[in-house]
């Protein structure tokens, strides 16, 4: 039997799934759990770099774990765990640690603009950021990795690391990891504040949450940046108005969103009403997703039950691997 190609992608545990996560990575993790061999983590191990309060962290890991399982992972098909349930995680931190350099590490951008925001908590581990990525990857012995723009060149440093812990120990325990690319699968949700993609820190009001109560989401739709409309027909439509189009593409049927084309071409568009056919085809979208939160939600002992199991499951893979970098790197055999 051919074995499955091993996919790994983790999320940060900073607030509630939004359309840009649901469209951008999760709806594909749903259909790459049918054909490839699935870890999906969350990272909170990652989040100490900005110190959160230890009931935020918990709070936060919990509402992401339930939000995952609503929006379609299975964890009977992928491996679903948190981060710091795999203590073997850092122990290949440490070792990969040990052969990454200063150098190297201070050109990463991100680290660059971490720094440059927060001068006051550049701490050790945001310059080692990927170090640690690199061992979440590595520990699963990963062949593929969904990443966005921000995080190639995390991928690429990953892969560096892989090559370099290799060619000093002369093995080839660890794949080179490549980057998943969704191609024309991957839609990239704007958010409605006119410009940019949704994200949470661009402000409450500029994302969909897959939470939202239909009060809150129309209040959001309401207030999406538009304009004063065309001034001639079949005029280019700039970012803002562009951004309701893209977004009414996904929710919206598609007679839906050719109406409001030929009102737009035709210099007839009013916004009010466009954005209220938005809001309430998006309230009849992110309904299922609200059903299901609440459902899991209120299950405690089935949360547990995912946690456990996706712990079990990841330990298996993560100690097969921190038992072979041992044994390569000369440490006595302790599992």
């Amino acid at each position: 039997m051919e074995k499955k190609p091993i996919v790994l992608s983790g999320i940060r545990p900073t607030g509630n799934l939004h359309l840009g996560n649901y469209f951008g990575a999760v709806k594909n993790f749903v259909k790459m759990q049918e054909t490839n061999e699935c870890y999906f983590f969350i990272a909170d191990y990652h989040s100490l770099t900005t110190h959160p309060k230890p009931k935020d962290l918990q709070a936060n890991v919990r509402q992401v774990l339930v939000e995952y399982l609503a929006a379609g992972l299975d964890p009977e098909k992928s491996t679903l765990y948190l981060q710091s349930d795999i203590p073997e995680t850092t122990e290949l931190y440490l070792f990969l640690n040990m052969n990454a350099y200063m150098g190297e590490l201070q050109k990463v951008t991100t680290f660059k603009e971490k720094a440059r925001k927060q001068p006051e908590n550049i701490n050790a581990g945001l310059l080692t950021y990927p170090s640690l990525m690199a061992a979440d990857i590595l520990i699963h012995r990963s062949h593929m990795v969904p990443v966005g723009k921000d995080q190639e060149q995390h991928l690429e440093m990953t892969r560096t690391f892989a090559k370099r812990f290799n060619r000093m120990y002369k093995t080839d325990l660890f794949p080179i990891p490549k980057a998943f690319n969704f191609g024309e699968q991957l839609v990239k949700i704007p958010g409605l504040d006119g410009s940019g993609k949704m994200g949470k820190s661009e402000g409450e009001g500029n994302a969909i949450f897959l939470n939202d109560d239909p009060k809150t989401l129309r209040k959001k739709v309401m207030r999406a940046v538009s304009d004063s409309g065309p001034t001639e027909m079949n005029q280019e439509k700039p970012e803002a108005i562009q951004n309701l189009f893209t977004l009414l593409d996904v929710v919206s049927k598609p007679d839906v969103v050719e109406y409001f084309n030929d009102q737009y071409n035709n210099c007839n568009i009013r916004y009010g009403d466009l954005k209220k056919q938005l809001a309430e085809d998006m309230i009849a979208f992110t309904e299922p997703f609200r059903e299901r939160i609440i459902e899991i939600s209120a299950d405690q002992d089935y949360i547990t039950k995912v946690m456990d199991m996706g712990a079990e499951k990841a330990r298996i893979s993560a100690q097969a691997t921190t038992r072979l970098a041992r044994e390569i790197i000369g440490f006595r055999k302790i599992y």
